[in-house]
């Protein structure tokens, strides 16, 4: 039980270093005031990066990466596990076609880029708030402790292999790089691959 409890506590850091990136994207931005006064091309480019940054602190967490996938293996136990699953992705799925929305929208300089980038965002928070008020107790409850003792070291050896690997985001893998030392290669081999966005 302890294993899962530091697991949920270092996922709630995460979860909330995620949620200030959108909160200051979204204070730094005011997409709302983007409807009178369209932004300058370099002030879209930046908002445009701002939101790859803050839309990749989402997608790549280590929820996603090592509970969500864990939950779906035991969500045999309860139909509200995959209901609330599903109900995430179709969150990330909307945000992904906002976020679509806000590049295209920045492309041709199209007013409708503020809300795009503010419907992502919000989107995003909506999905953070979700997993914290109901994906943790579910994850809790139904992950047996093993697992989470699994999860936990299978986090420990990611967050070593970023630290010895910098240039990489938080999703990359350098091609190879895992094979070389075995004991980080059995870590990433339960990743699940995503789609890229």
């Amino acid at each position: 039980m302890l294993t899962s409890t530091y697991t949920l506590v270092t996922l709630s850091i995460e979860q909330a270093s995620a949620r200030i990136g959108l909160q200051s994207l979204l204070e730094r931005w005011q997409p709302g005031a983007w409807q009178h006064a369209m932004p300058t091309p370099r002030e879209v480019k930046l908002a445009c990066d701002a939101l790859r940054v803050a839309f990749d602190n989402c997608y790549w967490r280590k929820l996603d990466k090592f509970v969500v996938p864990a939950l779906r293996r035991a969500r045999a136990a309860d139909d509200a596990v995959a209901g609330l699953l599903a109900e995430l992705d179709a969150l990330t799925l909307a945000a992904i076609e906002a976020r679509a929305d806000a590049h295209a929208a920045a492309a041709v300089h199209d007013a409708g880029f503020g809300a795009a980038l503010e419907r992502c965002c919000n989107l995003l928070l909506e999905r953070l708030e979700r997993e914290e008020r109901e994906l943790f107790p579910l994850a809790r409850v139904h992950v047996p402790s093993e697992v989470w003792f699994a999860i936990a070291n299978q986090m420990l050896a990611q967050d070593a292999w970023q630290n010895e690997n910098p240039g990489y985001g938080p999703g990359q893998v350098a091609a190879g790089a895992m094979v070389r030392n075995p004991v980080k290669q059995g870590a990433v081999s339960f990743l699940p691959h995503y789609a890229a966005h």
